[in-house]
């Protein structure tokens, strides 16, 4: 079974111990750079009709897109970003939040990441970048609840 076929079969829950679980086994922290990185060159490719400004994130140093769809009432994001160590965070935060509800991405806490040691290899502006694509899903889940 794929990777991806495996994850839609667990909940956020699940899906965010799992990422916290691989995340905190790497203890070196430029190997943990290179996995992030890895999971960034890992995403499906972005289609280029994509790259409108409805769904760049805003506040980010290097440009980054995410787009929402919705299939069978649960959330599912298409993203991108020009900076690898974006696109990997990226990569990280769709593993844990796509196939979810509106409601379980809005009662999942959202330091996870933090929380893994991931915001350690991030300058302030990519943090601030990081919180504005957490506040746009949020934003989305937010949405599709009314």
């Amino acid at each position: 079974m794929a990777k991806a076929d495996v994850e839609m079969e667990t909940n956020i829950l699940q899906r965010r111990e799992a990422l916290l679980t691989s995340l905190k086994g790497i203890k070196d922290k430029d190997e943990r750079l290179r996995y992030i990185v890895d999971e960034g060159k890992s995403m499906l490719p972005f289609p280029d009709n994509l790259r409108l400004d409805p769904f760049l994130v805003k506040g980010c140093i290097s440009k980054a897109w995410l787009v929402p769809s919705i299939k069978d009432e649960k959330l599912h994001f298409m993203a991108d970003s020009e900076a690898m160590i974006v696109k990997g965070i990226v990569a990280l935060l769709l593993r844990v939040y796509n196939g979810s509800t509106a409601s379980e991405i809005l009662n999942l806490s959202t330091d996870f990441l933090s929380e893994a040691g991931v915001s350690e290899h991030l300058s302030m502006n990519r943090r601030n970048g990081l919180a504005n694509i957490l506040t746009m899903i949020q934003h989305y889940a937010k949405t599709m609840q009314k």
